[in-house]
């Protein structure tokens, strides 16, 4: 059994269905996918979780898995602009999936030497990335120890190199004097909801991901779940939404069955939670679970979002696919987040053109639009009544006007911690789990095998960390985890039958033609 329908969920859905186990996933949503959502706005459908989608190798395999290939489920392309990055109303510098096409622009941007330094940087998050793939990423257990064996007395200097003792922000003056690159690469701790001044350097390894590739989905970044859930289906996996797991039977120290709040307990040998531990600490999926989750303080937790999803003419200002908009005062902006808890002063905006290339070309006349503002995770402790929310939305209106960006709206849905705490209880509003502060973060996260017989763990909050891809290989782990367990238990399985579907129940989805 599997819990949560999220990227995470679905993967290990995918790949276990796909070997001939009996799945079952039970989502308390009315839909896949998790953070990984769409919004109806004025009659439109936007994309209101994650934008972009890297590490294409990772859903590859996922779907070879499945029996059949990303390109018959999805229709991709490669984006030439990374994205469009602005400070004011003059300074404008794109990053470009070419890394000499980046050189040139950060040249005109910055200067010679800065061009230069962008090289070097490129070339050392190469490196930190290549020294953590294998023991680090793929390994379904984040450990020190490992990682040190693997990498054995030539790689130590290596490992030395990546500087995970030092915080991102100051690893990235060693590379950028330029005040303002130093901020733009500095912005890639957000992406697993934490502060450049307290992550580890090593997250600088995400730039070489997102230079490796970003592609765009045709339909919006839904589709990625709903592609998931149909070759779960088409392998016999069954789903049950709106069916919300209360908690976990257990009998001699093993899972003997998943308690739900809407029907019998299923029997169950092995359960994947693919749900976020931060909200299974605090008890949203019962007392016994929580006893196995290692508790996240509300201050550890990683950063939330508010946002904007919208139905606008835009004017003005020349968008990309993305986008970022920068405050004027990164350490405050950072020190208004997570160390005030409040809604940011003067703060950094995102916004996702999903009608225009990557470039910025296709876009209609009225397009779809999601603002992203990062926020702090107390969506458990605070109303974000319109009064609190306003002074912010105010600010984002009169960043994005500086720059030169007129919006006209034509309907909007706002989404606040607040509301992410409904969807995600017990985590604040939290998106990416526990905020990866200090080199000792990353090795807390739980991996994939749980402390007792029978429970697996996968999701953005689990090992290898937040992202569709970190979410994927997660979920891949811990299917990993159940067959190897199956297969010392089991004398044999049921054959895969590619194209069959369950016999589904009342709350279970359909399968779609397609």
């Amino acid at each position: 059994m599997i819990v949560g329908a999220g990227i995470a969920g679905l993967v290990a859905a995918v790949e276990l269905s796909a070997r001939g186990l009996p799945v079952t996933v039970v989502e308390r949503a009315a839909t896949p996918g998790g953070k990984l959502r769409e919004l109806d706005v004025g009659g439109a459908r936007i994309d209101a979780g994650p934008t972009v989608l890297t590490q294409r190798a990772v859903f590859d395999a996922v779907f070879s898995a499945g029996g059949s290939t990303l390109e018959r489920e999805l229709t991709l392309t490669p984006a030439a602009v990374l994205a469009r990055h602005a400070w004011g109303p003059e300074a404008r510098l794109d990053l470009h999936a070419d890394v000499e096409r980046s050189a040139a622009a950060i040249g005109e941007f910055a200067g010679a030497r800065d061009a230069r330094e962008f090289r070097d940087f490129t070339a050392r998050a190469q490196r930190v990335y290549a020294a953590l793939e294998a023991p680090f990423l793929h390994a379904s257990t984040p450990r020190l120890t490992a990682l040190i064996r693997h990498a054995g007395a030539r790689g130590l200097p290596t490992l030395a190199a990546i500087t995970p003792f030092r915080p991102l922000w100051g690893a990235l003056g060693a590379h950028f004097r330029h005040p303002l690159l130093r901020q733009l690469y500095a912005r890639y701790a957000t992406y697993c909801g934490s502060s450049p001044f307290a992550a580890p350097a090593t997250l600088m390894l995400i730039a070489h991901v997102e230079q490796s590739g970003v592609w765009l989905v045709e339909g919006g970044m839904y589709r990625l779940a709903r592609a998931l859930e149909a070759l779960a289906l088409q392998n016999g996996a069954e789903f049950r939404y709106r069916s919300c797991a209360r908690d976990l039977g257990l009998r001699h120290g093993r899972i003997e069955r998943v308690v739900l709040t809407d029907a019998e307990p299923l029997r169950a040998r092995h359960v994947i939670v693919a749900s976020d531990l931060v909200g299974a600490a605090g008890g949203a999926l019962g007392p016994a679970l929580a006893a196995l989750v290692p508790r996240v303080a509300p201050a550890r937790r990683s950063l939330s979002a508010l946002t904007f999803a919208l139905r606008a003419n835009a004017a003005g200002f020349p968008l990309a696919r993305h986008t970022v908009f920068f405050s004027g005062d990164y350490r405050a902006e950072f020190d208004d987040l997570f160390r005030r808890r409040t809604l940011p002063r003067a703060p950094t905006v995102y916004v996702c053109a999903q009608d225009r290339d990557s470039a910025g070309g296709g876009a209609p006349a009225t397009e779809r639009l999601l603002v992203i503002v990062n926020a702090p995770p107390n969506g458990d402790t605070h109303s974000y009544s319109h009064a609190e929310v306003e002074p912010c939305a105010s600010e984002v209106s009169r960043l994005l006007r500086h720059a030169g960006l007129a919006l006209g709206t034509a309907a909007s849905v706002t989404t606040t911690p607040r509301d992410f705490e409904r969807l995600f209880p017990r985590t604040g509003g939290a998106l990416y789990g526990a905020a990866t502060h200090g080199w000792r973060a990353s090795f807390r996260r739980q991996g994939a095998v749980g402390p007792i017989p029978g429970l697996y763990f996968a999701g953005g909050s689990a090992h290898p960390g937040p992202g569709l891809p970190m979410a994927a290989l997660s979920g891949r782990h811990a299917a990993a985890a159940v067959l190897a367990a199956s297969a010392s238990t089991q004398p044999s399985r049921r054959a895969a039958t590619p194209g069959g579907t369950s016999t589904p129940s009342a709350r279970t989805v359909s399968m779609r033609s397609r």
